[in-house]
């Protein structure tokens, strides 16, 4: 590890702790909220330092699902917080707000990185992730398009969003596993000549610690951020649907968007891929399944019953994506198109 680095990792800890102090003391809510954003940057740049080593070891869907599940932890404690305090709200806008942030915001961000980085300006992947995330992530949108018209129509399957919730949950988790099981062992050989580039620079163990300890305090620290967010949100007036689907969106997936770009500005397009289509898959196929049925433990019970909007949002986001990463190849245009589409959505709920 280089002197600038263990800096780095130094002033990293110091400020998550100051954040931790700040959080459990009579500070300012604008002090605390400034420390738990920078913990949570330099949290996102030890995910992505460890990311990067782990992945020179391993192929890129092994290393993409590793820090996705670590990068995803924040996400996962909001949602039970929300649950745990009866903000139903919150909680489902929050994960849907990850998928949005994900294939639109960061995919966007990612691809126009990466398209600055290739010499013909053409970011190129291999497609089969993208393929099977929108496999997965049409497979979770077709459980929330039947429960929506269920509700819209009034029908008797209304009366029981709950038990078809969790049925969709489970057929939803077993898709998940089989896909993963799958996906897991198709990382080509890692044969790649040792060269400075590419040889590691932190042990095996310490850059899955990293990995974990990271991981780990994004959620504590993501807490601290949603705490101190609370009296900016109610001064302003902002609604809890632009909390849950952008800023509190964007607080928890700050590993992955910096992790993303990071690894895309430097050229390594599988993997960076691989780290936010991972998150989108197991945001919409694994954690929002996860939570529908663990919410059962609060008095407070999440389902897959969305606004219609946001259905209609999740249903062309999935087409979005699909339609610009199918092909294994990106531009520019393509990826500024994402981001656009997700700059309309957050100013529709600013307004909603």
């Amino acid at each position: 590890m280089s002197a600038r680095e263990r800096i780095f990792l130094g002033v990293t800890a110091a400020i998550t702790a100051i954040a931790g102090v700040l959080r459990y003391t009579n500070a300012t809510a604008v002090l605390a909220f400034a420390a738990a954003t920078l913990a949570l940057a330099g949290l996102a740049w030890v995910v992505a330092l460890a990311t990067e080593q782990v992945g020179l070891r391993f192929g890129p869907a092994v290393t993409g699902f590793l820090q996705s599940t670590l990068g995803n932890l924040p996400e996962f404690f909001i949602v039970l917080f929300a649950l745990g305090s009866g903000e139903l709200v919150v909680a489902q806008t929050s994960l849907i707000g990850s998928i949005f942030a994900n294939a639109l915001l960061v995919l966007g961000l990612v691809i126009v990185a990466g398209t600055l980085r290739a010499p013909d300006g053409c970011m190129r992947f291999r497609p089969r992730l993208p393929q099977d995330t929108a496999t997965l992530l049409f497979a979770s949108i077709f459980v929330i398009v039947i429960i929506g018209l269920s509700v819209a129509s009034s029908d008797k399957a209304s009366h029981h969003i709950e038990g078809i919730s969790t049925v969709g949950a489970i057929c939803l988790l077993v898709v998940y596993g089989a896909w993963l099981w799958r996906y897991l062992r198709s990382d080509p050989p890692h044969d790649e000549p040792a060269t400075e580039e590419n040889r590691p620079r932190l042990s095996m163990t310490f850059a899955v610690g990293l990995l974990a300890i990271a991981g780990t305090g994004a959620a504590f620290v993501s807490d601290w951020f949603i705490h101190a967010l609370d009296p900016a949100v109610e001064s302003l007036g902002i609604s809890k649907a632009f909390a849950g689907l952008v800023i509190v969106a964007i607080a928890g997936n700050a590993v992955e968007n910096f992790t993303g770009i990071f690894l895309a500005a430097k050229g390594k397009s599988d993997l960076a891929i691989s780290v936010v289509k991972n998150s989108v898959a197991q945001v919409a196929a694994f954690l929002f399944p996860a939570l529908v049925l663990a919410s059962f433990l609060f008095s407070t019970h999440l389902t897959f019953e969305l606004e219609p909007v946001y259905i209609g949002a999740l249903f062309l986001t999935a087409i979005s994506v699909w339609q610009i990463t199918g092909d294994g190849e990106a531009q520019t245009f393509e990826g500024l198109a994402l981001i656009a589409i997700y700059a309309v959505l957050a100013a529709f709920t600013l307004y909603d």
